[in-house]
């Protein structure tokens, strides 16, 4: 059952991707699919965390971006390209998203992503994780690891993927890059470097990364910290605190930045945070982006 809910909504992502230059909605692709609307949007959402109307969005938004720094086109035929059926509709949608208009962002040449494409695993997710699955990553990791994290660049606007892998070999001689995997960390291809290699399983396959993290143990901040999104539903970022509060980061404050309340790009970070235990502290800018530090105090520790 869940690996046909999983074409289905594949099935709905490459159908989106193929007339991302076209006006679409959850009831043009229930229709080219021959779905009902409402079992469409159910399964769409639980399995991708996003509802059809806000994927197609930040694609198409993607889309624009990419050609307002990588082509001369004119803007107006780059809101009708987004399916947009004015241009000062795009440039509000757009300046909601990017917090800049489409010719200050053409201006910067700095492009990023909303959202890149979604793809999704056909077998069934495993529910049986525990923080003792998350190890520590090794170079090995680099590739699964920066795989994950395109699927997951909704959480962390203006990442600049050279920068990120730079600091994340950093990371990962430091001690301070966790991975989880759907497997166990069993059957590795050759024991002799089973402490550089990825879970194997047993099929000629590595067991894919669906949980990633880099944090600083000296002032116990996550600096980065990505979720698959067919997993992102079954607590995995509560896996990671319970790692860090445990036995990483025992008794320390723990912090991290995410969205600021009513930014139009948050795809529900502030609310998950809210739910783990974190409180909101001072609004920040980062790399030229309004965001907000967020605090989750230690077990017993009065909040101020």
């Amino acid at each position: 059952m869940q690996s046909q809910t999983v074409r289905i909504v594949s099935q709905a992502i490459r159908y989106i991707e193929e007339h991302l230059h076209e006006k679409m909605d959850l009831d043009t692709v229930a229709l080219a699919l021959h779905y009902s609307k409402y079992h469409l949007h159910r399964i769409f959402t639980k399995t991708v965390g996003l509802t059809i109307h806000d994927y197609v969005k930040r694609r198409q938004l993607t889309e624009a971006a990419k050609l307002l720094v990588f082509s001369e086109k004119p803007i107006i035929e780059i809101a009708f390209m987004s399916g947009y059926e004015s241009q000062q509709a795009f440039t509000d949608i757009f300046k909601a998203m990017y917090k800049t208009s489409p010719a200050e962002f053409r201006e910067m040449e700095n492009f990023y992503s909303l959202q890149l494409e979604i793809y999704l695993k056909e077998k069934p997710v495993k529910m049986d994780l525990t923080k003792d699955n998350i190890k520590f990553a090794t170079p090995a990791d680099v590739d699964d690891w920066m795989e994950l994290v395109s699927l997951t660049v909704d959480g962390y606007p203006c990442l600049d993927k050279d920068d990120y892998i730079a600091n994340l070999h950093q990371y990962i001689a430091d001690k301070k890059a966790l991975i989880l995997r759907e497997g166990a960390a069993s059957a590795q291809p050759n024991r002799n470097v089973a402490a550089e290699l990825p879970p194997w399983d047993g099929r000629g396959r590595y067991h894919m990364a669906i949980g990633v993290m880099g944090f600083s143990p000296d002032t116990g901040s996550i600096d980065f910290l990505a979720v698959h999104p067919q997993y992102r539903h079954l607590g995995i970022t509560r896996l990671f605190l319970d790692k860090l509060t445990d036995e990483l980061l025992f008794g320390k404050e723990i912090t991290l930045t995410t969205y600021r309340a009513g930014d139009k790009a948050d795809t529900g970070w502030r609310e998950e945070y809210r739910r783990l235990g974190f409180t909101e502290r001072e609004l920040l800018v980062e790399y030229g982006y309004p965001t907000q530090r967020f605090v989750r105090l230690p077990e017993g520790a009065a909040s101020t």
